[in-house]
């Protein structure tokens, strides 16, 4: 299937850039291009897209309230963000607005679209070396609430998860489809601010959830 990109950036060169980086790539269409937040929001019920690229600093509304509210919104919509800043605060804020991966600007047009492939199918992505930063804070010692915003739901997917319970045993166990399963991971790794399912599981642990299969 394509997977269809709306591309959000105030800089014309940089959008034309970009729809000419993804031309050649196979199953994903650019449908089209606005920039700024607010004309995303607009926009993004008529384009239908699969993956909003978002840059975060725009005039008007910047890409962090952008992405808040198109999550809030268009839950089925995954916020991949494209920008030049790398500071832990954009990143971490990215994060908790909704954006399910955050890529910097300049990476090769393979890493994007991994990337773009990847949010699609419901992951979680980031850059290397944002990755490793994120691990290091993720699983370091600090206070916080341990499970925040998780509906009933997404803790019992994360005890199975902290169980090893793989995607498509979770969704037999509790009779949802894997794509279903996916989207509640998704938005589990969101939440939680982690990067992957070992930092997942770590969280569930210390919330003192687990399932044995």
């Amino acid at each position: 299937m394509v997977i269809r990109i709306l591309v959000v950036d105030d800089h014309p060169g940089f959008r034309a850039g970009l729809r000419t980086l993804l031309a050649g790539a196979d199953e994903i269409e650019v449908v089209d291009e606005v920039g700024s937040g607010e004309q995303a929001l607009a926009l993004v019920g008529r384009a239908q897209p699969d993956v909003v690229l978002m840059d975060l600093d725009m005039p008007g509304m910047g890409g962090i309230a952008a992405t808040e509210l198109l999550v809030r919104d268009h839950p089925h919509v995954r916020v991949l963000v494209l920008s030049m800043s790398d500071d832990d605060d954009s990143v971490f804020a990215a994060v908790r607005a909704g954006a399910r991966g955050y890529v910097l600007k300049g990476a090769r047009k393979a890493e994007l679209v991994r990337s773009v492939q990847a949010v699609a199918d419901g992951g979680a992505v980031f850059g290397p070396a944002l990755a490793s930063r994120l691990a290091g804070y993720f699983t370091s010692d600090r206070p916080g609430p341990e499970l925040p915003g998780l509906t009933q739901r997404e803790r019992e997917i994360l005890g199975l998860i902290a169980g090893h319970l793989t995607n498509p045993q979770i969704a037999a166990r509790l009779g949802l489809s894997q794509k279903t399963v996916r989207n509640h991971v998704s938005a589990i790794f969101t939440k939680l601010q982690v990067a992957d399912r070992s930092q997942a599981i770590m969280r569930a642990r210390q919330a003192g959830l687990g399932v044995t299969p």
